[in-house]
């Protein structure tokens, strides 16, 4: 059977539409990054692997080496960081747009606290190991991804249209209890409100729900 090539245009038109439209493409992959020995990776992984595990990230997955302030201030539906300290972690994370996020420290414990300030967040899954103790958590915020903004995943130049914004605090990896979050809707004055996160956002803000994480 033999196909013309305005059959072959037409087929491949249908299937980039199918992909872009359902993010069945998109969805399958995970962005990885981490960080070993002063060197980030970022990688794009067909399946979830095995936390911590760099030898198999660099086998299976297309990585790339980066620079700590190159890195791109950029969004994910699916996001995956493997640390060893906040500092890089801010570095990677902080001011960032992302779905669906999963934090794996790979490091010791204690950990200095930072603040970091994340993007349309939805769900956070955390995983860290305490005294010998691996502790894996999950955090739902919210399950709505199509509520006009607050549902889309922005950059760092969308400031204007955000939200939603999750501030996470780094000191839950080195505590013992469960995960927490408790949020604060309509605030329309930021600088009153939470002055240290007010170059996060425009004056054009009407209102947005802050959720702090715990």
């Amino acid at each position: 059977m033999s196909f013309s090539a305005h059959t072959i245009n037409l087929f491949w038109i249908g299937l980039l539409s199918f992909c872009v439209d359902s993010s069945v493409c998109s969805e399958k992959n995970n962005t990885l990054i981490f960080t070993k020995e002063n060197t980030i990776r970022k990688c794009m992984c067909p399946d979830s692997i095995n936390d911590c595990d760099y030898s198999l990230a660099n086998l299976i997955c297309n990585c790339r080496t980066v620079l700590p302030y190159t890195v791109d201030k950029t969004y994910y539906n699916n996001l995956v960081i493997w640390f060893t300290e906040t500092d890089m972690l801010r570095i990677l994370l902080n001011v960032t747009s992302v779905h669906n996020l999963k934090l794996s420290l790979c490091g010791t414990i204690p950990l200095t606290t930072k603040y970091l300030t994340i993007w349309g967040l939805q769900k956070l899954q955390i995983r860290s190991e305490n005294n010998g103790q691996l502790k894996q958590q999950s955090l739902t915020i919210s399950t709505n991804c199509d509520n006009g903004a607050q549902g889309k995943l922005m950059s760092y130049k969308d400031k204007n249209m955000i939200t939603h914004v999750a501030v996470l605090d780094t000191s839950l990896f080195s505590g013992s209890g469960p995960l927490k979050a408790y949020s604060v809707e309509n605030i329309s004055n930021i600088s009153d409100n939470f002055p240290h996160l007010d170059n996060f956002f425009s004056p054009s803000n009407k209102s947005c729900i802050i959720t702090f994480i715990y």
